[in-house]
């Protein structure tokens, strides 16, 4: 006899395995279908992917005790985010905001995105409510965690609107001539925006770059021997952090924002990028697909006892909690694109005037990095 499980995760990412171990710490039997060579794999490809983690995304992976920390090299995973700078990079007239943390309250932490798969993977193997598999068994519930490139969520009928941006992200890392000091940096120059975020702890000389450009352009960079792309970036923010020398190879990957119309069906739900995407400007990607699982856990845990983990009406809280959220993060990063990338004179010097009176208004800044930092509530109960 086949075994019974409550819930089948397909996907095995952050996401995925993350909602595998709030599930079954509710004590639901869970199976996480993983396609894909697990992240410790010889065959897997470098990832040099890095995200932003806001608090409540923490507090969530702190809560299920999977917070990188470092590694046996003495690496620090996690860099807390002291302070952030962004800046119109206009040659006659620069403007710029800089938005401060504290060390007891981080902005942010950039994660180590490998190092965190690794991390989840290791508490899944312990967890005896999980298991692994590499076939969807059936369940009473199936949650689709497999990115934007979901084949399931196409087979499962679930339309998906897509408006692709005119770039790619070029992402690689790089070691920098002068510690970063916990800082991270973004320009915003003709539609382009680079991103330098610190890693390897506070005191580090390693940053992961997120530079979005226009698809011809990025061509170019990624076909740079890495020397060649480092000198480039080193130019691009005119030597902020002093020489950069490459660290492996670059990667690219097309931008675009899209969200399914519905997240849920009779016994089906979306969550991550299989839901929802979004351009990388505010760092918010991961923590809005950490934000679904956080609440769909919520969800199933609070359902009536007569209630199935299926249940259409109860599926529906969850889908009408987050794409609220979803859409007003979206519009958000969106509109930030569209306006810094508008080439207008007039509404470029109006962009540049708003940018200085906006870093002057300390209670809004306040408010606004409060509001990236989200609510800790969402934290495992």
């Amino acid at each position: 006899m086949s075994k019974k499980y409550d819930v089948a995760i397909l996907g095995a990412g952050v996401v995925g395995q993350a909602l595998a171990l709030l599930l079954a710490r509710d004590r639901l039997r869970v199976a996480l279908v993983r396609r894909e060579p697990a992240p410790t794999a010889p065959t897997a490809p470098p990832d040099i992917r890095a995200y932003a983690l806001n608090a409540s995304s923490k507090a969530l992976l702190d809560g299920l005790r999977v917070w990188p920390g470092v590694a046996a090299d003495g690496t620090e995973m996690a860099t807390p985010v002291q302070h952030m700078w962004v800046a119109e990079d206009a040659p006659a007239t620069p403007a710029s905001v800089r938005f401060e943390g504290t060390p007891s309250h981080p902005l942010s932490w950039i994660v180590d995105v490998p190092a965190l798969e690794v991390t989840l993977a290791q508490a899944v193997g312990f967890q005896s409510g999980i298991d692994v598999l590499a076939e969807r068994p059936a369940a009473a519930l199936t949650v689709v965690c497999e990115g934007k490139r979901s084949a399931s969520r196409d087979a499962f009928g679930f339309e998906f609107d897509a408006k692709p941006y005119p770039q790619t992200a070029v992402a690689a890392r790089l070691r920098t001539e002068r510690p970063h000091g916990g800082v991270a940096r973004q320009w915003f120059h003709q539609g382009e925006v680079l991103a330098l975020l610190p890693l390897e702890g506070e005191h580090g000389q390693a940053v992961a770059l997120v530079w979005s450009v226009a698809h011809e352009r990025a061509a170019h960079l990624l076909a740079l021997p890495p020397e060649a792309l480092a000198a480039e970036v080193t130019a691009a923010c005119d030597q902020a952090l002093g020489a950069m020398q490459p660290q492996g190879q670059a990667a690219g990957w097309p931008l675009e924002l899209s969200r399914a119309r519905r997240w849920v069906q009779p016994g089906l739900a979306l969550a991550g990028d299989a839901a929802h995407a979004m351009h990388p400007l505010a760092g918010q990607g991961l923590n809005v697909g950490l934000g679904d699982v956080a609440e769909l856990a919520r969800v199933l845990r609070e359902r009536e006892y007569w209630r199935d983990l299926g249940d259409l009406k109860l599926l529906r809280r969850y889908e009408r909690a987050r794409q609220a959220d979803v859409t007003a993060m979206s519009w958000v990063t969106d509109g930030l694109l569209g306006l810094f990338g508008h080439r207008d004179s007039r509404i470029q010097a109006l962009r540049r005037w708003g940018l200085r009176g906006f870093d002057r208004l300390e209670a809004l800044k306040h408010w606004t990095v409060q509001q990236a930092m989200g609510p800790t509530g969402t934290a495992p109960h």
